[in-house]
């Protein structure tokens, strides 16, 4: 009796014990998909909160160059009523002097029928050697001008070359009515441009930059506006022309051009300052290394304004005046703009293009031949930063952003975006930040259904021994 009593006594102990173990590992298959999706919510939570957080932009660099506005004025003893310095490849805004005020920017104006023209081209719409015919509102413009007749015929190159030389006020409204069929409506493209290039403090009532006064009565626009441009609106559409349009120092370099060939004498080049005038007996004191453009204005209410552009070591300065008092001395406030900005700052290199950026060498994918795409750069990032400076932990910061990977699903092509990077420097002119794109820098293709079945079978056990592993 005793030892069949100790039989059935042993037995349910024996049986609970596997009943609990049973038990554990069938709670366990149920808990841990759980587990993972409370993981994997908490991680998408944390990505939203990441892409909906705004990115710092460039405010606080701008705020510091307006702040350095008055200083700037003193310290070189700027004679204008507004000035800008900006590096041309990043945008980024160096100094600046009351740089937000509409003003009315004369011949300036020019430089967005030169962009129009320029896009025009790009785009197959039009080409150097499209003849154009003068109309009656181009014969009767007055100011600067080469004399065209109601009629005359000549080539987009010629009338171009004109405009952005000689800033002939019937060459340009040639172009414009050749592109648009009246210049109303090419004024309507100008401010529409205007707009996408975020020229914020810009509106145009004609092609030229002259008053409303002085043009054609018949062709006057109605109302009272007038033409007027920001010192910064005029460094923005100078900045869309040399990064957009390299091909614009062609034309800005020609020191002089002889229109037609019974003319008695050439259209000479109104900037002074170009570098190739070194050798001019009446520029050489104006001449200055690296200048290539761009163009110059005066009207009686304008005064002397000019926009120019120098390169030298890699970086292009990019500057403003508006307001000068003489046609010598917007040369010579310029000069002081680009002798600041040259003597003060440099463009450093943070990566270069195609570079893989070191924490983010790869990124996953789904259903591929292999699980990770190599990742690079799609082009360089670089910042104005005062000479001698260098990149370290405290003021260069970097962010990568990878696309999620159930969105990124095989065939991935080479050059195909995977996620962004971006830096936030932090200088003496404040905080400026660049976002790069990250490209796939070779191709992956889809993975077989046999490769992915077996991956996803390794991928369960993994999870699973990793996930059981962790309550220990």
């Amino acid at each position: 009796m005793s030892n069949i009593n100790q039989t059935s006594t042993k037995r349910p102990r024996w049986k609970r014990a596997v009943a609990l173990a049973t038990a554990l590992h069938i709670l366990s298959y149920t808990m841990l998909p759980s587990v993972g999706m409370v993981a994997a919510e908490q991680a998408a939570q944390k990505e939203v909160k990441a892409s909906t957080t705004p990115a710092t932009t460039s405010a606080k660099s701008t705020e510091a160059a307006k702040n350095m506005g008055a200083s700037l004025k003193t310290k070189l003893n700027l004679d204008v009523s507004s000035a800008i310095i900006v590096e041309a490849s990043t945008g980024q805004v160096y100094a600046e002097y009351q740089a937000d005020t509409a003003l009315p920017p004369a011949s300036m104006t020019k430089m967005m029928t030169e962009y129009i023209v320029m896009e025009k081209i790009k785009a197959g719409e039009l080409s150097w050697d499209t003849v154009v015919t003068t109309t009656e509102h181009a014969s009767l413009t007055e100011g600067s001008r080469i004399f065209l007749a109601k009629g005359d015929q000549h080539t987009v190159e010629e009338l171009y070359i004109a405009m952005a030389i000689g800033s002939a006020n019937d060459a340009t409204v040639a172009l414009a009515e050749h592109i648009s069929q009246s210049e109303k409506q090419f004024v309507k493209l100008m401010n529409e441009t205007a707009k996408r290039l975020g020229m914020e403090d810009t509106h145009y009532i004609n092609s030229t930059g002259l008053g409303k006064a002085d043009m054609p009565e018949k062709y006057q626009p109605t109302g009272n506006e007038e033409t007027v441009m920001s010192a910064r609106d005029v460094a923005k559409l100078v900045r869309a022309i040399v990064v957009e349009h390299p091909e614009f120092s062609k034309y800005t370099t020609i020191q002089q051009h002889k229109f037609r060939e019974r003319d008695t004498a050439p259209i000479i080049n109104l900037n002074w300052m170009l570098e190739a005038n070194k050798d001019v007996t009446n520029f050489r004191q104006y001449a200055y290394e690296g200048l290539d453009g761009m163009k110059t204005g005066f009207t009686d209410e304008a005064k002397y304004t000019f926009a120019g552009t120098a390169e030298r070591n890699g970086m292009r300065l990019i500057t403003v005046v508006m307001g000068a008092p003489t046609k010598a001395a917007r040369f010579t406030e310029t000069k002081k703009l680009l002798d600041h900005g040259f003597k003060h700052i440099e463009l450093k290199q943070v990566i270069g293009p195609k570079q893989v950026v070191t924490g983010a060498e790869t990124a996953p994918i789904k259903s591929g031949v292999e699980t990770e795409v190599p990742v690079v750069t799609e082009k360089d990032v670089a910042f104005v930063v005062d000479k001698g400076a260098k990149f370290d932990a405290k003021n260069l910061k970097q962010e990568v952003k990878l696309i999620p990977e159930d969105q990124l699903e095989a065939p991935i092509k080479q050059g195909q975006k995977v996620g962004t990077v971006t830096y936030t420097y932090k200088g003496t002119a404040g905080e400026e930040q660049q976002t790069v794109n990250l490209i796939a820098s070779e191709e992956v293709e889809k993975g077989s259904w046999w490769r992915l079945f077996f991956r996803g079978i390794k991928n369960f056990f993994v999870d699973l021994f990793n996930s059981i592993g962790s309550l220990f």
